[in-house]
């Protein structure tokens, strides 16, 4: 901040292990939308060394960086961030375009996903035609479609009611299932009871990392 120094995270040492379900939980100002975008590979730490699949990505010049995310990374945020111009099959495509595959074959993969999530019906559909959970259901195909090592949900039921972040948080008990690691970051006490281990920050710092005993599996 201009001349000053401002210390977000402070000596975080944590190991997350492939097909682990874990939710980050802290305050505003903990350090915790920090740490998530460190793991997502949009911003680069000034110390300390972060390990992606055996790859040290800490000081990844920014090129490297896209690549790593394309390929290792999948993003659900909680404002969807779909394109309106396109349908729901061309915005779950599009990681594949940045990938470098043909139309047709990314196209077919694209509705692999979208089957996955239960929208097949309306996978022609553009955003504004979509409920929210939709639109949801759409951008976690998308982070799916390059089969990525890793799933970073960053307040992924902010924007959607009750009933329907049950539904969504089902597809990502699925998602994790089904092989793949998710990280979540929420506010939200019955949201992180989906994940199977819950890290807490505070100030910058692991406040409590624990294993959750029960929880939540099913779908209402």
């Amino acid at each position: 901040m201009g001349k000053q120094a401002l210390n977000v995270l402070k000596g975080i040492s944590l190991s997350i292990h492939k097909n682990e379900y874990v939710a980050l939980m802290g305050p505003s100002g903990s350090g915790k939308s920090t740490l998530m975008n460190i793991l997502g590979c949009l911003d680069s730490p000034t110390s300390g060394t972060y390990i992606l699949n055996n790859h040290d990505v800490s000081k990844m010049p920014d090129d490297d960086l896209a690549g790593i995310r394309n390929k290792e990374i999948g993003f659900v945020f909680q404002q969807f961030n779909l394109l309106p111009r396109l349908t729901a099959l061309e915005n779950v495509a599009l990681p594949l375009v940045y990938a470098g595959i043909s139309q047709k074959l990314r196209l077919e993969m694209a509705m692999e996903v979208i089957k996955k999530v239960g929208l097949e019906e309306r996978s022609r559909h553009k955003p504004n035609e979509l409920s929210g959970g939709q639109c949801q259901r759409v951008a976690i195909a998308r982070a799916l479609v390059n089969n990525p090592s890793i799933i970073l949900a960053d307040e992924p039921t902010g924007n959607l009611d009750s009933k329907t972040s049950i539904e969504i948080m089902d597809i990502f008990n699925h998602i994790q299932a089904g092989g793949n690691t998710v990280v979540l970051v929420t506010h939200e006490e019955d949201i992180a009871r989906y994940a199977k281990r819950i890290i807490r920050l505070k100030d910058g710092i692991i406040e409590t990392d624990s294993f959750t005993k029960d929880a939540l599996t099913t779908v209402v």
